[in-house]
């Protein structure tokens, strides 16, 4: 977004959860930089070493929500976020993690810098471990921190794309180590932690037959005959 006087990349981010089918975003990230969008992690360290948190994130309570998106456990019922990084980088982000695990997390993975995901207990077995961890000490440098069922999806892109935003709703599945309303407006302080493991509202999930996946890479060709 093209920043010529201040927060105009926020009235950009307005028009878009407004725009037709772009209204069915949930999770905006707004930069003022050119950036391969294809190339994610470098994306989102971008605007991590660039966000105020206490100005720089929305999250925006009853709002619609995409049909076949089923976090927020109602239809077309949900919430949305606006995380913007614009201008120069204001923090150094961590690129390892360092510090004994927090109680009750097995696992932490590094997804990029300033992302740390971690496996923590089931979402039935403790609801709360995702709040708890905001307030971690052992956290505090981190940005960003994704609460997952198994951190191995930090070592692919897809599989932290997929597993994570289709697994969290920003009303219901964020957390801050401390929140405050200033002028209307909540303003938060990281680490912000995303709660992505598996709900129990959640369907679940389709999983392709391994003899259908072997006839579709054989077939592939016959299929698409026009794709490189």
């Amino acid at each position: 977004m093209r920043e010529r006087y201040a927060r105009e990349a926020l009235v950009a981010g307005f028009r878009i959860l407004g725009e037709g089918q772009l209204a069915l975003t949930k999770f905006l990230l707004l930069t003022d930089s050119p950036m391969d969008l294809r190339d994610f992690p470098r994306l989102l360290e971008h605007v991590l070493a660039r966000v105020h948190w206490e100005s720089d994130f929305f999250i925006f309570s009853n709002t619609s929500m995409d049909t076949l998106d089923y976090t927020s456990g109602k239809v077309n019922e949900g919430s949305k976020a606006i995380l913007m990084g614009l201008g120069e980088p204001i923090r150094e982000l961590p690129r390892e993690f360092r510090s004994e695990l927090p109680n009750g997390v097995t696992r932490a993975e590094v997804f990029c810098a300033g992302c740390l995901v971690l496996s923590g207990a089931s979402y039935s077995d403790q609801p709360q471990q995702a709040s708890r961890l905001a307030r971690e000490p052992a956290l505090e440098e981190w940005p960003m921190v994704v609460l997952h069922d198994d951190a191995g999806v930090a070592a692919s892109t897809t599989d932290f794309l997929w597993s994570t935003w289709t697994r969290f709703e920003p009303a219901g599945d964020i957390y801050a180590a401390e929140t405050k309303v200033i002028r209307h407006h909540l303003a938060y302080r990281a680490p912000i932690v995303i709660d992505a493991r598996k709900k129990p509202t959640l369907p679940d999930e389709l999983v392709v037959r391994d003899d259908i996946a072997k006839r579709v890479d054989q077939r592939w060709r016959e299929y698409f005959p026009n794709e490189l």
